[in-house]
C-alpha cells in the first residue's frame, strides 16, 4: 500500500516510478479520488458538528419555553441527520474505491534499480564457481534431473499425475532422503550460523494475511483456496511476515529474523506451457524461507545480509551460481528491490533461478498495519519487511542431482550433506 500523502505532494514521481514497471499515469485517478475522499470527511465533520450544536441549543430554547425555536432547531437537527447519512455513504465508498486502486499499484523501485523492460535488462552483480569444475562438465551430454532421477528410481512423475495431476512428483528412497537432507541443512545454517529464528507457522491463512504480503487481490488466481475461505501459502513469507500484522513492536526487538522450512502451494496460473518438464516449476514443493523485520534505517543493510545468507547455501553446496540485480520490469509486485540468485543447471547449459531476495520497504506494513516505537518517543513508524528464499529445496535438489553426476549415472553427494545421509557419498551404486 502506498502513503497517500506522499503521492498527493509528489505525483510525478510516482508516475514516474509506476511507468518504469510498464504502468501509465496512476495519479490523475487518485488524486481525484483523495479530493473527493477529503471533500466528504469535511462536509461530514460540519455537518456533524452543526447537528451538536444544534441538538444543545434545543435544550436551552426549551428551558426559556421558546417552543418554536425548539421546533426550528429540531428540524434542522432532522435534516443534517439525511446530510450525515449522504455524506457518510460518499466517504465510504470513495475511501473503498481509492484503497482498491491503490492495493492493485506495485511497489516504488527503489532509486538504484536499473531500468529494465524484462530480465534482459537484470544487472549480473557477481558470480561464484566455475561451471566447468562441476563432477557434470566431464560429461559430453549431462543428462537432466528427470532422467537421473527416473534412472535412479527415486523420482516418479506417472505416479504423481495419477493421483494429482500435472505438475506433481513422488520422490523415492535416497532422492527422497536428499530433498530432507537439502531442507534440513539449510535450516541448520539458516538458524546455527546465520542467527535466524526456526518457526513451524500456519499453512492456512486468512485474507488478512494474503492481503498484507500483497498476494490478494492481485495474485487471487496464483493461489489455491479451501472451501471454508482460507488460503494455502505460496511461500512461508505470508505466514511469517504476517506474525507482526497489527502489532507494535519494540525498537530494540529489530531486526527480526525469521526462518521456516514449509510446503508451498502454487496453482501457476500464468505460467502455462512453462518449464512442464520436471520439478522446476510445481503446484507443490518445499522452501526455506527468510524473513526479516527492520527499522527503515536498516532495511538495506540487511537485504544485503539476507542475500549472503541465501548465496552461504550454494557456496557450501558448491553449486556455482551468479547473483542478479532485477530491473524495474522484472521486479515483483511488492518488492523495491529484489536480487536473483541463479544457479547453474549443466543440461540446461543456462543458470536458474534458486531464490530470490526482496527489500519491500513499508509496502507490506502499511497494508497490514505493523509498525514499531521507539524508546523515548510518542509516535510509531512503519517497519520495513523483506524476504528471500534460503533456498527453494526442489530446485536445490535438481541442482545437486545434475551438477553431480557421473557417467555412470550416479549422483555424488556434496560433502556438506554427508551428515545428513547417513555418511553416504553417492547416491546409486559404490562409491
Amino acid at each position: 500500500m502506498h502513503d497517500i500523502k506522499a503521492i498527493r505532494d509528489n505525483p510525478e514521481a510516482f508516475d514516474r516510478a509506476w511507468e518504469s514497471k510498464g504502468l501509465s499515469s496512476q495519479t490523475s485517478a487518485i488524486l481525484v479520488l483523495d479530493a473527493r475522499l477529503r471533500a466528504a470527511q469535511t462536509a461530514l465533520q460540519d455537518a456533524q458538528s452543526r447537528r451538536n450544536d444544534a441538538s444543545k441549543l434545543i435544550g436551552q430554547a426549551k428551558a426559556r419555553k421558546d417552543e418554536a425555536e425548539a421546533q426550528r432547531l429540531m428540524a434542522e437537527v432532522e435534516a443534517l441527520k439525511g446530510d450525515i447519512a449522504a455524506q457518510t455513504e460518499i466517504e465510504r465508498d470513495t475511501a473503498e474505491a481509492l484503497r482498491e486502486i491503490l492495493a492493485a499499484l506495485p511497489n516504488i523501485p527503489a532509486a538504484d534499480v536499473p531500468f529494465g523492460e524484462d530480465e534482459h535488462g537484470n544487472v549480473e552483480q557477481r558470480r561464484w564457481g566455475d561451471p566447468a569444475g562441476v563432477p557434470a562438465a566431464r560429461l559430453n551430454a549431462p543428462k537432466d534431473h528427470v532422467d537421473l532421477g527416473g534412472g535412479l528410481g527415486g523420482m516418479d512423475f506417472e505416479a504423481a499425475a495419477r493421483m494429482s495431476g500435472a505438475r506433481f512428483v513422488v520422490l523415492k528412497g535416497q532422492i527422497a532422503r536428499l530433498e530432507r537432507a537439502l531442507g534440513q541443512f539449510m535450516l541448520d545454517v539458516q538458524t546455527g550460523e546465520h542467527g535466524y529464528t526456526e518457526v513451524s507457522p500456519p499453512l492456512l491463512v486468512n485474507d488478512a494475511a494474503a492481503y498484507g504480503t500483497d498476494k490478494l487481490p492481485k495474485f487471487a488466481d496464483d493461489l489455491f483456496q479451501t472451501t471454508d475461505g482460507r488460503w494455502l501459502i505460496p511461500t512461508a513469507e505470508v505466514s511469517l511476515t504476517s506474525m507482526v500484522m497489527g502489532q507494535i513492536v519494540g525498537a530494540e526487538e529489530l531486526p527480526m529474523r525469521l526462518t521456516a522450512l514449509t510446503p508451498s502451494f502454487r496453482s501457476e496460473a500464468g505460467a502455462s506451457g512453462r518449464d512442464t518438464r520436471g520439478m522446476i516449476r510445481q503446484h507443490q514443493f518445499y522452501k526455506v524461507e527468510l524473513v526479516s523485520i527492520t527499522a527503515p534505517d536498516q532495511s538495506e543493510a540487511e537485504h544485503q545480509r539476507m542475500v549472503d545468507c541465501a548465496e552461504a547455501v550454494l557456496r557450501k553446496l558448491e553449486l556455482p551460481f551468479r547473483t542478479m540485480l532485477l530491473c524495474t520490469g522484472d521486479m515483483g509486485f511488492g518488492a523495491r528491490k529484489t536480487y536473483d540468485l541463479e544457479v547453474w543447471l549443466p543440461s540446461q547449459n543456462t543458470y536458474r533461478e534458486i531464490s530470490s531476495c526482496s527489500n519491500c520497504g513499508d509496502f507490506q506494513a502499511r497494508r497490514m498495519d505493523a509498525r514499531f516505537k521507539r524508546a523515548g518517543e510518542k509516535g510509531t513508524q512503519y517497519v520495513h519487511t523483506l524476504n528471500g528464499s534460503g533456498l527453494a529445496v526442489g530446485r536445490t535438489l535438481v541442482a545437486v542431482l545434475e551438477n553431480y553426476q557421473d557417467e555412470k549415472g550416479r549422483i555424488a553427494v556434496p560433502a556438506a550433506l554427508q551428515p545428513y545421509m547417513g555418511g553416504a557419498t553417492h547416491i546409486g551404486g559404490e562409491a
